[in-house]
């Protein structure tokens, strides 16, 4: 007789009987320590005396289960899921095979059937590691960048979101800045301060947020950049898009490390508005940089100073588009219709091309090689279409500009049915809503009535 393989549960009733066998234990004594009654104990002690303590293994084990789906109908389903449903998951190919096929069976079969064939992996299978990375060597080499939308201060101020630049080499503060929402505009003006600051790194590490890569393929304007990669690429600063947040985790934990330390700086220090934080953040940086900030493996400072006039770096920091000039001297720009102003120069730019400069702060440079052209708004009636794609980082801050413009149009007045039909009443007849007791004209034929009663006394 070969090994035979037995449960836990299988072995301590061996022991115990054993003991009653011997006569160190009582029938009863087993029973208690089993959890079993006593007729069963005697049923077990007859079993190892007839056949052997072999025999207390359950009849049943190693024997297929009598409530069993057969192996054809097993078969059956999986050649289902792989014509029909391969990328399906467990539960809706279950759901699909009782719908369409009339074949029931339940999800954690179907699970384990499809595991076994190779058609699904469970979640541990496909789960995906990713490998640390070492710092960079140098300050400057490479500073991560991310937007962060929070309640940065509680209930006492609106939501918005931090722009961080954090340095890969140092783990330091480089800037930080409270916008509305992430976009063109907001980077520009935080990379701006960055510049003064510090100088120009050599790369950023961001995202994929359409400010920094052009999200279609198929975009045939911009040369397959965005407005924020023309400007770094203008700068000499390279822009590397990372593919997971896990691999710019340096900065997403500085998000979570900053959602928790200067929320709490903020609520002590009462400040409860954007103006106010950003004016804090630059001390905040300070205390931040010299507690936790490393030094590099290399001394080398790879930042390179910005050499130009800050008009220059202004025309660099920008939206710069082209627009085709129509047979009116008119353009698009922004849902609106601008219309240049006819001069020498104008007449020959029909089917031409214009350069437009649109800054942060609303102004809109049009330019012809160079030369600023005059213009005027011919439809200044700005707002957001019904279709306009709207990212997820933006939704706050479009809402907010969509509440502002309602806010500023009159309340539309809603007429009834009867002053859309030109009704108009021609008498003052009683109705089912008069008010008597306050009738103008009620209380004037009440008082001329009193009055002649008056006189006839």
């Amino acid at each position: 007789m070969g090994l035979i393989a037995m449960s836990e549960r299988d072995l301590q009733r061996i022991e115990v009987l054993s003991k009653v066998v011997d006569g160190r234990a009582t029938l009863v004594s087993a029973a208690r320590v089993l959890g079993l009654s006593e007729r069963q104990v005697r049923r077990l002690l007859e079993r190892i005396r007839t056949t052997g303590a072999a025999s207390i293994r359950h009849k049943a084990i190693g024997r297929p289960s009598n409530n069993r789906i057969s192996p054809g109908v097993r078969d059956y389903a999986l050649a289902l899921i792989r014509e029909r449903y391969a990328d399906f998951g467990p539960t809706l190919a279950a759901e699909k095979l009782a719908e369409l096929d009339g074949l029931t069976v339940s999800r954690e079969t179907l699970r384990q059937w499809m595991t076994g064939a190779g058609i699904w992996l469970s979640r541990k299978q496909r789960r995906t590691f990713h490998q640390p990375r070492l710092r960079r060597e140098a300050y400057g080499e490479l500073v991560q960048i991310d937007g962060s939308e929070h309640r940065w201060f509680e209930d006492r101020g609106d939501s918005c979101s931090l722009l961080v630049f954090v340095d890969d080499a140092t783990g330091k503060l480089m800037q930080l800045r409270f916008v509305r929402s992430e976009s063109a505009f907001s980077y520009f003006e935080a990379l701006e301060l960055y510049l003064k600051d510090h100088g120009a790194p050599v790369a950023f590490y961001s995202d994929k947020h359409s400010v920094f890569r052009v999200a279609k393929k198929e975009a045939k304007s911009g040369q397959g950049m965005t407005q924020f990669g023309r400007a770094l690429s203008e700068l000499n600063i390279e822009i590397l898009c990372a593919n997971s947040s896990q691999a710019k985790g340096r900065v997403e934990r500085m998000n979570r490390t900053l959602q928790d330390r200067l929320i709490k700086e903020l609520r002590l220090a009462g400040i409860g508005s954007m103006d106010d934080g950003n004016a804090f953040l630059p001390r905040f940086m300070a205390r931040y940089n010299q507690r936790f900030a490393i030094a590099p493996t290399r001394p080398d400072n790879l930042h390179r100073p910005i050499n130009m006039p800050s008009d220059r770096l202004q025309e660099i920091l920008c939206k710069r588009e082209q627009r085709y000039v129509g047979a009116q001297l008119t353009f698009s720009f922004e849902r609106q219709r601008i219309m240049l102003e006819e001069s020498d120069v104008t007449r020959g730019l029909v089917g031409r091309y214009v350069e437009t400069y649109a800054y942060a702060d609303g102004r809109l440079d049009v330019r012809w090689k160079g030369h600023s052209l005059s213009y005027r708004v011919f439809d200044k009636d700005q707002r957001v279409t019904h279709a306009a794609i709207t990212e997820n980082k933006r939704l706050s801050d479009v809402l907010a500009y969509i509440k502002e413009r309602q806010d500023q149009r009159p309340t539309p007045k809603v007429k009834t049915n009867s002053e859309k039909n030109g009704y108009t009443p021609r008498s003052r007849k009683p109705g089912r809503n008069r008010d008597f007791m306050n009738d103008p004209a009620v209380i004037a034929r009440r008082r001329q009535a009193l009055s002649d009663l008056d006189a006839a006394e």
